[in-house]
């Protein structure tokens, strides 16, 4: 896929699957009211949306620019993606939802949104056990075997992950059937 078809189909995946999760998601349960609260904890919840959002826009874009394809299962990216955030955690995106979603809860100060990011969380979780793992393992099966092995699903390491070789070949073909 060329970059910028990548680009353009991780922006419209970024605003249907993210956007109706940590958005839309929050949207239904709270109206989006705030209750009055402490503004430090209003403020925390800011903080942690915009470092989220960061984060969630950063993987969308390395996984066009460096990984030639998107988040999406039905575009995957043709190399594998173990740079920038990935080299302390294997699931970034998931992370970062989570937390606008937690973000969104410290901000609006309702409790509902911690019960729905734990149900999301677990809804990833069970994705990434079932589908994307699996899935990663059959197209770049050493690649991938190392980067598990270094690399945590969720529990961010301290010390970004270093590698020592490329680690970005290109998946195998795809039949056309």
């Amino acid at each position: 896929m060329s970059r910028p078809s990548a680009l353009l189909f991780s922006l419209l995946f970024l605003l249907v699957a993210p956007g109706a999760v940590a958005g839309l998601g929050p949207w239904w349960i709270t109206g989006w009211s705030a209750h009055e609260g402490p503004l430090v904890v209003r403020l925390a919840g800011v903080a942690v949306m915009a470092g989220a959002l960061y984060l969630l826009v950063e993987c969308f874009g390395r996984f066009a620019l460096q990984g030639q394809g998107t988040p999406a299962p039905i575009a995957p990216p043709e190399r594998l993606v173990v740079s920038g955030p990935y080299r302390r955690v294997r699931n970034p995106m998931y992370v970062a939802v989570v937390a606008l979603i937690l973000g969104q809860s410290a901000l609006l100060e309702d409790l509902r949104l911690v019960g729905y990011a734990a149900a999301v969380w677990l809804a990833f979780h069970l994705f990434v056990l079932l589908y994307e793992e699996p899935t990663l393992r059959r197209a770049f099966p050493q690649d991938y075997a190392a980067y598990t092995a270094a690399v945590p699903r969720w529990r961010p390491r301290i010390r970004p992950w270093r590698v020592d070789k490329p680690r970005s070949s290109p998946a195998p073909p795809r039949s056309s059937a």
